[in-house]
């Protein structure tokens, strides 16, 4: 399996991008997906997850209500709007995907990772 992350920029505070990741290879409908994000010399912090049918959608604390996680099966891919950016969004993003059922939240719940996507807001 192999995930594409795309759509970072620089932007400004207040402003909004929306990240793509496309998966190829695996049963990409099966996946439990993520977003987790890291800066230099950080752990990498959970964004936001999603299950298989977007049932379920979970996110991190520092982005909720500004962030909205979707997928679309049949394109193999997943997306996070983000609104409302903030200079402390500034990161790289990272988009992975899980091979088990329940909701996972930790960089370990995660089998395969996309090679990043970096996002920064500037004041």
């Amino acid at each position: 399996v192999q995930l594409q992350a795309s759509g970072g920029g620089l932007v400004q505070a207040g402003d909004s991008l929306r990240l793509s990741c496309t998966a190829s290879g695996g049963d990409f409908s099966n996946f439990y997906m993520g977003w987790f994000r890291q800066t230099p010399g950080k752990e990498r912090e959970f964004v936001g997850g999603i299950t298989w049918n977007g049932g379920r959608i979970y996110y991190g604390d520092s982005v909720k209500g500004r962030f909205m996680i979707s997928r679309d099966n049949a394109r193999r891919s997943v997306y996070v709007q983000m609104n409302e950016l903030k200079p402390e969004d500034s990161a790289t993003y990272y988009c992975a995907a899980s091979r088990r059922w329940s909701a996972q939240f930790t960089p370990s719940g995660f089998d395969y990772w996309g090679q990043g996507t970096q996002v920064t807001v500037s004041s």
